[in-house]
C-alpha cells in the first residue's frame, strides 16, 4: 500500500532570473520513506530539494511557480514563515559544515534558539545516538566540531538537524566529499533514521540510491529552444527504487541506469 504523501509538487517550475531550471514538476513524496533524486548534472535535482525547505529563497532571482504542499499547506503561501519551514524540514549539505563551536554546542545551539526547554544533556546524547556518533565522541563533547573527521562531521551535522526535531530531513549529496568507510556509516545512519523521519536524498551514486532508498525519482534535462548552453530539468519517472533499477517504464531511465549517458 502506497504511503500518504507528506510533500506534493503541483505543477512546479523553478527559474533563476530568466533561466528556467525545472519545468512542470508533479511529484508526491511518501511519508516515512527514503526517496532518492537521481539524474545527470544540471537536471535540477538540488534545485528541487532546496525548494522543499525554501532554501532557494536565499538565492537572488530564484522564482518558483506552482505549489509545494507540505502536510496540506502550500509552503509558498505568503503567510508561511520560511524559518519555521526550515525547522520542520531540516537539511544536511554536501560539504560537512559544523559550527565553530564544541561538539556539544553544535547540537545544543539550534535547539536553544528554537526554544527547547528540556534537558539539554539528554537531547545532545539522543541526537548523537540517532546519528550513530555517540560512542565515538561521548568523551570529548567539549572539543571543537572541527576536531572530528569528515565523516564524523557529517554525522554531527545530521545530529544537529535531528536535535531541532524536524519531520523531514533533506540530504544534498551527503557522501560526495567522503571516503568509502565514512559513506557506509552515513548510509547506515540513513537506514536507522528512516524508521522515524521522511528522508529525501540527492545522489549521483546510483548504487547508493539502490542501497538506501525506498522510492526513486529520475530527472533528466533537455536543451532550451534558442539557447546553446541552457538546459531545463524535468521528471522522467518516479517509482519504487527496485522497479526503477530493474524494470523502468521509460527508455530514458533505462539508458541512464545502464550508463549510456550521464
Amino acid at each position: 500500500m502506497q504511503s500518504v504523501p507528506i510533500i506534493s509538487f503541483e505543477n512546479v517550475s523553478i527559474s533563476y532570473g530568466s533561466t528556467e531550471a525545472v519545468r512542470n514538476l508533479y511529484l508526491d513524496i511518501p511519508k516515512g520513506k527514503v526517496t532518492a533524486l537521481i539524474g545527470p548534472s544540471g537536471c535540477g535535482k538540488s534545485t528541487v530539494l532546496r525548494s522543499i525547505n525554501r532554501m532557494n529563497d536565499l538565492i537572488d532571482n530564484c522564482n518558483l511557480k506552482g505549489k509545494v504542499i507540505f502536510e496540506g499547506k502550500n509552503l509558498y503561501d505568503p503567510r508561511i514563515d520560511p524559518v519555521e519551514v526550515r525547522r520542520r524540514i531540516g537539511m544536511v549539505f554536501q560539504q560537512p559544515n559544523p559550527f565553530p563551536k564544541s561538539i556539544f554546542e553544535n547540537i545544543a545551539y539550534g535547539a536553544k534558539i528554537n526554544g527547547y526547554t528540556g534537558n539539554m544533556n539528554d537531547l545532545v546524547e539522543r541526537s548523537l545516538i540517532k546519528a550513530a556518533l555517540w560512542d565515538e565522541c561521548k568523551d570529548k563533547l567539549n572539543q571543537s566540531g572541527y576536531s572530528l573527521s569528515g565523516g564524523q562531521q557529517q554525522r554531527l551535522c545530521i545530529a544537529r538537524t535531528i536535535a531541532i526535531e524536524p519531520e523531514v530531513i533533506l540530504m544534498d549529496e551527503p557522501c560526495s566529499a567522503l571516503d568509502p568507510i565514512s559513506t557506509l556509516k552515513i548510509e547506515e545512519t540513513i537506514h536507522q533514521l528512516s524508521d522515524k523521519y521522511t528522508i529525501i536524498i540527492v545522489t549521483h551514486n546510483m548504487q547508493q540510491a539502490l542501497r538506501v532508498s525506498d522510492m526513486t525519482a529520475f530527472f533528466n534535462a533537455e536543451k532550451v529552444e534558442d539557447s546553446v548552453n541552457n538546459k531545463v530539468g524535468y521528471l522522467v519517472e518516479f517509482n519504487k527504487t527496485e522497479k526503477i533499477f530493474k524494470s523502468p517504464n521509460k527508455k530514458e531511465t533505462e539508458d541512464y541506469i545502464s550508463g549510456k549517458f550521464g
